[in-house]
């Protein structure tokens, strides 16, 4: 029973990821098609860029403590990509570059997006196999 609430709770921590980088796909594409303004933009991206580095290292964390090496191996790169822009400092978007760097910013939401739903297929496959043992 309790593998069951550990993959429930690893599909609910992708479920947050996507949504923070479906929120910040839908602030890029507002402004790209001039319905909001940069300043509200850059601000609201940013805002939510640090909970998802934070929900993203809580996700790996509590892969490391569940012993669930394969997903948490699969998450790495994410996290260790997340990491990286943080410790470099490029992770807040800049207004005065945001729409130098529109493009560039947009897919690289869509990179993450697509390797989150990737871990989210899994999470999900990993789910529905344990519901069907704990049901046998």
């Amino acid at each position: 029973m309790w593998l069951l609430w550990i993959w429930l709770l690893s599909f609910f921590f992708i479920l947050a990821l996507l949504l923070i980088l479906g929120f910040q796909l839908v602030c890029l594409m507002d402004l790209e098609y001039d319905y909001i303004n940069p300043y509200d933009s850059a601000a609201r991206i940013n805002r939510v860029v640090l909970p998802e580095f934070i929900t993203q290292g809580a996700f790996c964390v509590f892969l490391l403590l569940t012993g669930h090496w394969v997903m948490l191996f699969l998450s790495l790169p994410y996290l260790y990509y997340n990491v990286r822009r943080y410790m470099q400092g490029d992770h807040l978007v800049d207004v005065t570059e945001i729409y130098n760097q529109l493009n560039q910013e947009k897919k690289n939401r869509y990179y993450k997006m697509t390797y989150l739903v990737i871990l989210f297929v899994f999470s999900l496959l990993w789910l529905l196999f344990n519901l069907g043992d704990e049901f046998d």
